[in-house]
């Protein structure tokens, strides 16, 4: 995500949107999805696979659809919210509730329903290890052979994940305060970010 100065996709947790959105709620509640809360936000699930969400922005609320790069979009509302980086999420975005079609939302998300149940999506491809090993990262596993073996445990994606903690550092101490927070995590299994997941 780009940063906060691009005012259109800053999530507005305390917004102006509640009636809006309340409006979406009641459009959703009419289907087999059940609601749940995920990255501080309202997300609605299909046999525990996210199938599309609701939230309120600066500049508008909007309904999202992770697989929406699937929906015929034959009204043309829906959006890419990051050109080249999006690969199948879609956003169908409102300024006001008399933007909201009801018969319409509810036929795209009908939609979404139907191509989750049959399983359309798009697999996220695995991220190669391209990031270069840390010279006080190695130094650290050449010296302590159960943290490189406890490292090689984890999965190229999650190994990347470490390495790029440290590699974003920008001073020596801070990278250093880094491997020692990770040892820990490393030694016990913990993934860098398995409590966000």
């Amino acid at each position: 995500m780009e940063s906060s100065k691009t005012d259109t996709r800053i999530w507005d947790k305390i917004n102006g949107w509640s009636e809006e959105l309340e409006l979406l709620k009641s459009i959703v509640a009419q289907t087999e999805l059940i609601e749940t809360t995920k990255w501080g936000g309202c997300v609605y699930v299909l046999d525990n696979k996210n199938v599309i969400g609701i939230g309120g922005f600066k500049n508008y609320f909007t309904i999202w659809f992770f697989n929406g790069v699937f929906l015929k979009d034959e009204k043309k509302v829906l959006v890419n919210a990051q050109e080249g980086v999006t690969k199948s999420l879609r956003q169908w975005r409102f300024t006001s509730k008399d933007d909201v079609n009801e018969s319409l939302v509810l036929e795209y998300i009908q939609e979404a329903i139907e191509n989750e149940k049959q399983g359309k999506i798009i697999k996220p491809t695995k991220a190669e290890l391209t990031i270069e090993m840390p010279e006080i990262f190695q130094k650290e596993l050449d010296v302590n052979p159960n943290l490189a073996d406890a490292f090689l445990k984890f999965s190229p994606y999650k190994q990347k994940e470490f390495l790029e903690y440290i590699v974003e550092a920008k001073r020596e101490e801070t990278k250093r305060s880094r491997l020692e927070k990770i040892k820990p995590m490393i030694l016990e299994n913990i993934g860098l970010n398995d409590k966000y997941r």
